[in-house]
């Protein structure tokens, strides 16, 4: 309970600010929140995409595991580029570490690689949706007070 009053005290502190902002720093404040709402949009599409890359290659070490040795099949060279290989040893596979490197691990490892980096990923998702949720809330109350403030600008004129 004590910090929903803190939160909400700040947020009283946080309009009093607001509204002793000039129009132009509303406007530039609100464009500096509305950019950093934008930033974190992208980041939190970024993680998405690296998740859902995790799940298919954690789908993919499910798959190898099941086929066995000596099966023919496609190896991917890129993503759009396949030449013809035998599955030697299903129990050992490389994992992009990032930036270039592949480290060599079990297939029970490459699988706990997987889940591990998903499992951050998730976590990072939900605290950046926090954070972005409460930037929008700051951008919009910016905006309504701006809006006020232009409206009581235009009726003096």
């Amino acid at each position: 309970m004590a910090s929903r009053k803190g939160g909400s005290a700040g947020e009283g502190v946080r309009s009093l600010e607001l509204e002793k902002m000039s129009v132009e720093q509303l406007k530039a404040f609100k464009e500096q929140i509305d950019m950093e709402v934008n930033l974190l949009h992208d980041s939190l599409n970024n993680i998405r995409t690296a998740t859902s890359r995790l799940d298919i290659a954690t789908a993919a070490l499910h798959d190898l595991s099941l086929r066995p040795q000596g099966k023919k099949m496609l190896v991917p060279l890129t993503a759009s580029l396949y030449v013809p290989g035998t599955l030697d040893d299903a129990d050992k596979v490389l994992v992009d570490v990032g930036t270039g490197y592949f480290i060599e691990k079990t297939m029970a490892e490459g699988k706990d690689y997987c889940d591990r980096k998903i499992k951050l990923l998730r976590s990072n998702f939900d605290q950046l949706i926090e954070i972005a949720t409460k930037k929008k809330k700051v951008a919009d109350e910016a905006g309504v007070i701006l809006q006020a403030k232009l409206k009581q600008m235009a009726a003096t004129t």
